[in-house]
C-alpha cells in the first residue's frame, strides 16, 4: 500500500471553536492535495494555560463539538483523520489526553488515552505538571486499517522506547507521535527522538507538532516531520503554521525490517 501522507502545524488557541475551523480548513487543503492519511497535533482543539482554564473550559467526550465535526469531515473527504489529541473532560478535576482516528466513512476506528505525563522542571525554569490535570492512559493501540497498521501515541510518550517497541511488534508499520513541545526540548531532542523511533522499529513516523506562541504563553517547537523507516526525514516543516507532506509505501517498512530485524532479536538482560 502506497499513499500520501499530510501533518498539519498549527498554533491553537485557547478558543475550541476557532480551532476547529481553521482545523477543518486545513484538513480540507491537505485532502485536495491527495493526502488520504491527514494528521493534526496534540492539543488541536484546546491549547490554553493554566491547567485550571483548560479543565474549566474542557468537554466530555458525548458533548464535544470536535469528535461530529471530524466524522463528518472524515465522511465528506473521504480520507482518514488522526486528531492529535483532544481534551476530553472525565471528571470534575481530570481530563484525558485523547487521540482520535477516523476512518473515511466517519467511524472511530480507534482512540487513544496518552500513557506518560509531562512532569518536569526543565533547566529554564519551565515547569509543567500534566499528572495534574491528566488522567494517564494504560494500553497500547494499533488500529489496523486499509492503509497499514498505524500505533498510536502522544508527544511525551517518544521519550520512552519500549512503548514503540511494543506498537511494532503488534504489527504497527506507521508510529504517529502528535505532540506540543516546548521550545528547549523541541531544539535539543525532537529530531532525534522521532528518528530514533523510526530506525529502532522499522516504521514510518508521522509527527504533527503545534508551534508558536500559545495563550498563557507556552510556545511550542513545531518542526513536524515525515520520517521514513531508515530514519530518513522526508519531510520537515519550519517555525509557523504549514502543512507538510510525504508519501507512504509500506515496502520500505518490510525492506528496513528484513535488512535490520532487529524486532525479532530481543534477548532478556538479567
Amino acid at each position: 500500500m502506497a499513499f500520501k501522507a499530510a501533518c498539519i502545524q498549527m498554533t491553537s488557541s485557547g478558543d475550541i471553536a476557532a480551532n476547529l475551523n481553521e482545523t477543518e480548513r486545513l484538513v480540507r487543503e491537505a485532502a485536495a492535495q491527495g493526502a488520504t492519511l491527514i494528521a493534526t497535533p496534540e492539543n488541536t482543539c484546546h491549547m490554553v494555560m493554566p491547567a485550571t482554564d483548560k479543565l474549566k473550559s474542557a468537554l466530555p467526550e458525548d458533548a464535544h463539538t470536535a469528535l461530529p465535526r471530524f466524522s463528518a469531515l472524515a465522511s465528506e473527504l473521504g480520507v482518514w483523520i488522526l486528531i492529535g489529541s483532544v481534551a476530553i473532560k472525565i471528571s470534575e478535576t481530570k481530563l484525558s489526553n485523547r487521540s482520535y482516528l477516523f476512518s473515511p466513512d466517519g467511524r472511530v476506528a480507534a482512540q487513544y488515552n496518552k500513557i506518560h505525563l509531562f512532569d518536569v522542571q526543565l533547566p529554564t525554569g519551565e515547569v509543567h505538571r500534566e499528572s495534574a490535570l491528566i488522567e494517564p492512559g494504560e494500553a497500547a493501540v494499533v488500529a489496523d486499517t486499509p492503509l497499514g497498521k498505524i500505533g498510536l501515541s502522544i508527544c511525551y510518550d517518544v521519550r520512552f522506547a519500549a512503548l514503540y517497541r511494543k506498537l511494532a511488534q503488534q504489527g504497527a508499520q506507521i508510529l504517529a507521535i502528535p505532540a506540543a513541545f516546548t521550545v528547549p526540548t523541541g531544539q535539543a531532542h525532537w529530531e532525534v527522538l522521532l528518528r530514533a523511533r523510526a530506525i529502532e522499529t522499522g516504521s514510518y513516523v508521522i509527527a504533527p507538532a503545534q508551534v508558536g506562541e500559545h495563550m498563557g504563553g507556552r510556545r511550542t517547537y513545531g518542526h513536524s516531520m515525515i520520517i521514513s523507516p531508515w530514519g530518513e526525514i522526508i519531510a520537515e516543516a519550519k517555525a509557523g503554521p504549514e502543512i507538510i507532506y510525504g508519501d507512504i509505501d509500506l515496502k520500505a517498512v518490510e525492506q528496513a525490517r528484513t535488512a535490520i530485524p532487529a524486532l525479532r532479536h530481543d534477548r532478556i538482560i538479567l
